[in-house]
């Protein structure tokens, strides 16, 4: 039992950032019609603009400190962030510590600004062409933010930690009533999913409760009827967008101190995500959140150390197999509207 409880957390982990990037996925797909390979991008954007905070908040100037010698019995340089110098060394080292969260507040504008400017200055040019060149320019684009990003970042990995009140784990064992020390889960990731709880939360809050978001929802039932109405539709999606790459960059941020953000971060999720948007149905938002779940909880138990032994290499494709089985029997997925993919 206590191995099952751990994998569905890691499943609901996984599924977490799943969830998010195909929600912001079917947000696109749904409200332009385009199919966007440059979504995982934005993912990576995203945790690299918590990359850039932190290293905005370490900058830093040389002093001498005279409580320090070397061995000559001199006053060593050291390094001082401008922070402590603004807010004092006991708060400007909380605000270094609490980096990843405080870039959430940093990666919104900048996400919704690079979304806009990548649908008005790129994709609106692709509305009515095929999928297929939407494919293509979408995925060029990728390959070059995913270059722009390794030329300025470097192509190692780069550590954006926890804030220290999050590292550690927290012993589900004791809570369920298992022995101590049996169900360890780490702190970060508990947030994560919380953090992504509320983010979908907020989406469809937002879709179904303000006039911006119904009038949205009836752009993508009947655009032309809502342009009829005189209602600037086209501004309203190009608004979307960038709610949509806020999604995914916010996804990125938060996702850091789980998987040191590096260059091809992006493109690890970009198919898996596309996966989970067929799979889900496409167009449908709550289809998109349910199979990043379900698929994310699969995965999970598919790469447990027993189900590796029978199976060799199952964790690998097990989503994708789990993708032909519901295509076979349910074409247009799992919450998706009748008779789409269906004909």
């Amino acid at each position: 039992m206590d191995a099952i409880i751990l994998q569905i957390l890691n499943g609901l982990d996984k599924g977490s950032a799943y969830a998010l990037i195909a929600l912001g996925l079917t947000l696109i797909f749904g409200t332009l019609g385009v199919v966007n390979f440059a979504h995982g991008a934005l993912f990576m954007i995203g945790a690299f603009c918590a990359v850039t905070l932190q290293r905005i908040l370490t900058l830093s100037h040389v002093v001498i400190d005279d409580t320090k010698k070397d061995f000559l019995g001199n006053p060593l340089k050291v390094e001082v962030p401008y922070i402590y110098d603004w807010f004092g060394q006991e708060t400007g080292a909380a605000i270094i510590d609490w980096a990843v969260p405080l870039a959430i507040i940093f990666a919104i504008p900048v996400m919704i600004i690079i979304g806009m400017v990548m649908e008005r200055g790129l994709i609106k040019h692709f509305y009515k062409r095929p999928h297929a060149d939407q494919i293509l320019v979408t995925f060029g684009l990728a390959i070059v933010l995913q270059e722009i990003i390794k030329a300025y970042y470097g192509a190692n990995p780069i550590p954006a930690p926890a804030p220290e009140a999050f590292k550690g784990s927290y012993d589900f064992g004791a809570l369920l009533g298992f022995d101590a020390n049996t169900i360890i889960y780490p702190y970060w990731r508990l947030v994560y999913f919380a953090f992504a709880a509320v983010v979908i939360a907020a989406v469809f809050a937002f879709l179904q409760f303000t006039t911006f978001g119904m009038v949205v929802r009836a752009g993508m039932a009947d655009r032309e009827t809502v342009g009829l109405l005189g209602i600037d539709i086209d501004k309203r999606f190009t608004m979307m967008f960038g709610l949509a790459a806020a999604v995914a960059g916010l996804a990125g941020v938060m996702y850091t101190p789980i998987n040191a953000p590096n260059y091809h971060m992006g493109m690890d999720f970009l198919v898996i995500s596309f996966v989970v948007v067929v799979v889900g149905g496409m167009g449908s938002l709550p289809g998109a959140v349910l199979a990043g779940f379900v698929l994310g909880i699969l995965e999970s138990f598919a790469s447990m150390r027993e189900v590796i032994e029978f199976l060799p290499g199952i964790n690998q494709v097990v989503i994708y197999l789990a993708a032909i089985i519901i295509l076979l029997t349910r074409p247009r997925g799992l919450l998706g509207r009748k008779g789409v993919m269906e004909d």
